[in-house]
């Protein structure tokens, strides 16, 4: 009885592990997007908001060129599971 009682606690304390939200193609999407940006050279160093619903890519924030603007879409393109990017991306030095 009390190895069937440790087992069910064993068991039990698993739980919140396995019930964890797993990240969602969205979530992955935003955060590879992300990391793309902050890498590459003609973007990296501006501020970025990525944010992703169903596969639609939408970055706002601010980079140095136009050449960093556009560099930011064929980045997001890249990454697997994105379906369309709307750059809403401003050039010019930070306010």
């Amino acid at each position: 009885m009390t190895r069937l009682l440790a087992t069910i606690v064993l068991l039990a304390s698993a739980l919140p592990g396995i019930a964890q939200k797993a990240a969602t193609p969205d979530d992955r999407i935003s955060d590879q997007v992300r990391m793309r940006l902050a890498v590459d050279q003609d973007v990296k160093g501006g501020a970025f908001d990525v944010t992703v619903k169903d596969g639609v890519v939408t970055i706002k924030g601010r980079v140095d060129t136009d050449k960093g603007k556009s560099r930011a879409t064929k980045l997001a393109k890249k990454v697997k599971g994105v379906k369309e990017v709307d750059n809403e991306l401003i050039v010019g030095p930070p306010k």
